[in-house]
């Protein structure tokens, strides 16, 4: 997700890594890498313009105080490379901000009207918005207004089921302006406080629909009338932005596919060119992948400085207050090295309930870069030779020989190898998080963390787990220990034969 904007950004940072100074000269080859991204990202020329001026401005425009003071009072060295991110990092915030993510009421109802082109996905935002209301404490009305496309309101009626949510279709021959006047006095009625219109595909440039919203609009007046776009458009998705502001009062937009868009221009170019902010994003096709737009959030995440405020509010809308109180105890004794791999296997699926790997690895600071080298299906795969194991392998996998690994690979489907380099990785992460918890350890010296070092973590490094998601020098190192310890092995059985021979 965004490596185009990533990469551009990532470039300039490198740039000005171990430079002493910000100079024309040096800034001014910073933002060719930025500008570079952006237009390959396909923000509108004009927006990327204003951008890299205001950027120039911030970083060559003030004094930098090299020396600052953090929140635990220590002072701390900043770079003029770290000056320079910073002001990228409060540009792209001001460009998609400010942002007011919460939806508007009318007659003590919320009421929220879904507007777009055909097959950007409305009716999945549709459910995805009933089930943020029903999580709210709300009891939502899906409306299916869309006459037009076959299977429409079946669509919207499966999705209700799923969510135990009612949904209101017309009779037949019913216009969509009848079904959601109808819709309206339902709610009324039988007390829903929340309804959602999904309204059917069409183009802006067709005055005949158009005047249709107009008038649906002007019928059940709802409190929030959302636009929803496609992230794979591109700059089209900002020309269709503008285009439906012309006709209709837009309160915000609805970005679908941001996961599988590598872009990004419309999330940056939208606010900037129609004054219209993104409210959510929808990344990914469970009703549960619907989050609030954050431009600090992605921010950061385009800078490679991952989202970690965005990963805690996720881990918040799965685990209850219990869970959330086992986790922290969990990290004080992971971090003494005191782990199995039924700690793994629980750990494992509280990071599947968080949602797809590759974006809870994207928002963790410094692992976001490798979200695309993570297999998701590395996640089945462990799970599987764990399930294999007994209970005593699973507590105590130094038990684990030939013979078991052999029979454990045999019970998920893998190979020895697989089974053997997972007791491996875990022997590993054991040491490490052993010495990274330890007194004088390094998340001991973290600011804020030196009481209960690591009890944020909340468990273990995904990537190191897997081994899906090691690259460069972690993994050449990781492979030059295993072959170091295989060469002591066979050196031990070499000399167990001399002496057996004498």
């Amino acid at each position: 997700m965004l490596e185009t904007l990533t990469q551009g950004f990532s470039a300039a940072r490198e740039r000005l890594s171990g430079v002493r100074e910000l100079t024309d000269e040096n800034v001014a080859e910073s933002l060719r890498d930025v500008r570079m991204s952006l237009l390959e990202a396909d923000v509108d020329l004009g927006v990327v313009r204003d951008f890299l001026a205001r950027v120039q401005d911030r970083a060559l425009g003030g004094t930098v105080e090299t020396r600052i003071r953090d929140a635990s009072g220590r002072t701390v060295r900043v770079t003029p490379g770290q000056h320079f991110v910073k002001a990228c990092e409060e540009e792209l915030v001001a460009l998609m901000g400010p942002v007011d993510p919460s939806l508007a009421r009318a007659e003590d109802r919320t009421s929220v009207m879904l507007v777009g082109l055909q097959g950007v996905g409305k009716t999945t935002v549709a459910a995805k918005l009933a089930r943020r209301l029903q999580a709210d404490g709300r009891r939502p009305l899906l409306v299916a207004a869309d006459i037009y496309r076959p299977a429409a309101v079946l669509q919207l009626q499966q999705l209700g089921a799923q969510l135990e949510v009612p949904v209101h279709a017309g009779d037949a021959g019913a216009s969509p302006r009848d079904i959601c006047a109808a819709a309206l006095q339902r709610a009324r009625d039988e007390g829903f406080d929340a309804i959602v219109y999904d309204t059917a595909g069409r183009l802006a440039v067709d005055d005949e629909l158009m005047a249709e919203l107009e008038e649906i609009a002007r019928v059940v007046e709802p409190a929030n009338t959302l636009l929803v776009c496609d992230a794979l458009m591109g700059r089209d998705a900002v020309n269709v932005a503008g285009a439906f502001a012309k006709r209709l009062a837009l309160d915000g937009l609805v970005l679908t596919k941001l996961d599988g868009d590598a872009r990004g221009g419309a999330a940056l170019a939208v606010k900037a060119v129609t004054g219209v902010p993104i409210k959510f994003l929808g990344t990914g096709e469970t009703l549960d992948r619907l989050e609030e737009f954050r431009p600090e959030g992605l921010a950061s995440r385009i800078l490679g400085m991952g989202d970690i405020v965005g990963l805690v509010r996720d881990f918040e809308d799965v685990v209850d207050e219990k869970e959330a109180a086992q986790a922290e105890e969990d990290a004080e004794r992971l971090l003494k090295g005191k782990f199995g791999l039924d700690d793994l296997l629980k750990q494992l699926k509280m990071i599947q309930r968080l949602g797809p790997l590759r974006d809870v690895v994207a928002k963790l600071p410094m692992f976001g870069a490798m979200s695309e080298q993570v297999d998701e299906g590395e996640l089945v795969k462990v799970e599987a030779m764990i399930r294999s194991m007994t209970p005593g392998e699973r507590q105590a996998p130094e038990i684990i020989d030939k013979s078991r690994a052999a029979r454990i690979a045999r019970g998920s489907g893998r190979r020895s190898r697989d089974v053997r380099d997972l007791i491996n990785r875990l022997g590993q992460m054991r040491e490490m998080m052993a010495s990274l918890g330890s007194k004088g350890g390094l998340l001991s010296k973290i600011p804020g963390l030196g009481d209960l070092a690591g009890a944020g973590a909340g468990g273990l490094d995904p990537s190191a787990l897997l081994g899906g998601g090691a690259s460069g020098p972690n993994r050449r190192e990781a492979e030059k220990r295993r072959s170091q310890q295989k060469g002591k092995r066979k050196q031990a059985r070499k000399s167990r034969k001399k002496n057996r021979r004498r």
